[in-house]
């Protein structure tokens, strides 16, 4: 009863976590263009643009943290590290939107980007970690449903915050809750259940 409950609460725990940064990441991909215009207005095509710069640089932390992960085995540690630089990416983003220079934008947004892209594989093998001998199937498709329904709730919100009080307001919205899942990560005790279970049959 005790190791059901416990694992419970971590899936639980995990699935707001994984769901906070996937929600952003929804969020801002579904309203990039509407604040690309809002200031820089007849830029729909670089709109577009770095939306793509976005995907790629996703692409491209998605393979790096892969690789890292499977190498280095230090769960918690990068997925905390890429979360609170998916905050610190979200942060500047943030704040360099209002400034007139799309080159900032590229930067900033592809930047962003590459670490909250990168951080959705190490959430998911995070939390396959977490929840073994729980079937991977199970806690992944838990873990997609709570992404999309945190990904609606953050678009709605998000939305009615630019469209009454600017896009700051609404990338600040985001950035404090990405704060509230950096710090619920930190709180996570990296039980490796699954490692722990290859290593006693390897031995």
């Amino acid at each position: 009863m005790f190791y059901i409950i416990g694992g419970v609460a971590t899936l639980l725990l995990i699935l707001v976590i994984i769901g906070l940064n996937a929600g952003a990441f929804y969020a801002l991909s579904t309203l990039l263009n509407r604040m690309v215009i809002w200031h820089y207005p007849g830029e729909e095509v670089n709109a577009g643009r770095i939306g793509l710069t976005i995907v790629i640089a996703g692409m491209l932390g998605a393979v790096i943290s892969g690789i890292w992960l499977d190498r280095s085995k230090t769960y918690k540690e990068t997925t905390l590290v890429v979360y609170i630089m998916t905050l610190v990416g979200m942060v500047v983003y943030t704040f360099t939107l209002n400034l007139g220079h799309l080159w900032v934008v590229f930067i900033t947004a592809g930047t962003m980007g590459f670490f909250m892209t990168g951080y959705l594989p190490l959430g998911f093998e995070f939390a396959v970690e977490l929840t073994y001998p729980e079937s991977e199937g199970i806690s992944s498709g838990l873990l997609n449903i709570s992404a999309q329904v945190f990904g609606i709730i953050f678009t709605i919100s998000q939305g009615q915050i630019i469209d009454n009080y600017g896009t700051k307001p609404g990338n600040i919205f985001l950035c404090v809750f990405l704060t509230l899942g950096a710090a619920l990560t930190a709180f996570i005790k990296a039980d490796l259940r699954r490692q722990k279970a290859n290593k006693e049959t390897l031995e």
